[in-house]
């Protein structure tokens, strides 16, 4: 049998028993579609059947030659890793031979992160006479006070949103859903939006959704992404400033004064620790930082 005929069989064994998404199985399709064209042009190897590890660290090392970065190396390999189990799974294989490759090191780059003076400001450049000001103002105090990924945020629900506790019901990634705290100053905001978000008449269907645009409809990310654009470049910030700013924010000051790093996770619905980890080494660099600047002896 040829790679096309595995191939195709992959394919439905990705939909079918894996139910992955659509950019992960085709992403997994493209990666090992790039080692068949490897290893027919380098080892004249027409099948999978025959590929051992040195292909594949063969393979590996031409990446990296290429410039493909250790993320991507990294994503490449868990493709593989996919395909030789289902090889291994349907009896062709006896053994995974992307089983032990190692993982290449991956730089975890810290993201920016806004300072309380930065968000004040970026808030104060929002017209609030605008019909869509209040809005946007009460989009980045939950953006902020609550932690949200922008996927989340435009899928709040006013019936997920409990307002005696003050909490939200947020649905995560993974479908896994997580209550929220709401703080003073999203509560205000809110209160300020929902006049407001009333009159503006939701269309038909929407009428759930917290957020809408100016035609009554579910607001959408990319919308989200350029008024916070917008609004950064209004308030002169000169950092690179999204919606997953404001999560990065929330988690750092969080830390950086105090908090436990599993309430953390729990808030921000991380499902393992170590994800929500990268948090402490933002909150050593500001302790660095501050040192440096405080410390009459860092100073000589």
């Amino acid at each position: 049998m040829s790679w096309n005929s595995y191939l195709k069989g992959f394919e439905a064994y990705l939909k079918l028993e894996r139910s992955l998404s659509l950019n992960t199985w085709l992403g997994y399709q493209a990666d090992v579609n790039k080692l068949a064209v490897f290893v027919q042009d380098h080892f004249s190897l027409t099948s999978p059947i025959p590929v051992k590890q040195m292909h594949l660290q063969a393979f590996l090392k031409e990446l990296h030659l290429l410039g493909i970065s250790g993320k991507s190396q990294a994503r490449i390999i868990s493709g593989l890793r996919s395909f030789f189990a289902f090889l291994v799974e349907e009896e062709n294989l006896s053994d995974n031979p992307a089983l032990y490759l190692d993982l290449p090191k991956i730089e975890r780059l810290l993201p920016d992160v806004l300072t309380v003076e930065e968000i004040d400001a970026l808030l104060a450049t929002i017209d609030l006479s605008k019909p869509e000001g209040h809005r946007n103002v009460a989009m980045i105090e939950l953006l902020y006070g609550s932690g949200l990924r922008v996927s989340e945020l435009v899928n709040v629900r006013l019936s997920k949103i409990n307002w005696d506790m003050e909490l939200i019901r947020i649905t995560g990634k993974g479908d896994k859903e997580r209550l929220v705290p709401m703080g003073t100053s999203s509560l205000r905001a809110l209160a300020n939006y929902l006049p407001q978000r009333t009159a503006a008449m939701p269309a038909k269907g929407q009428e759930d959704f917290l957020f809408l645009n100016r035609r009554g409809k579910q607001l959408s990310r990319v919308m989200v992404f350029l008024i916070i654009k917008e609004a950064a470049q209004n308030a002169g910030i000169n950092k690179q400033v999204s919606p997953h700013s404001f999560r990065h924010s929330f988690a750092t000051h969080l830390v950086e004064n105090g908090a436990d790093l599993r309430i953390v996770q729990e808030l921000l619905g991380h499902e393992s620790i170590t994800t929500t980890e990268i948090y402490t080494h933002l909150s050593r660099e500001f302790l660095r930082q501050t040192l440096e600047q405080f410390h009459p002896k860092s100073r000589d």
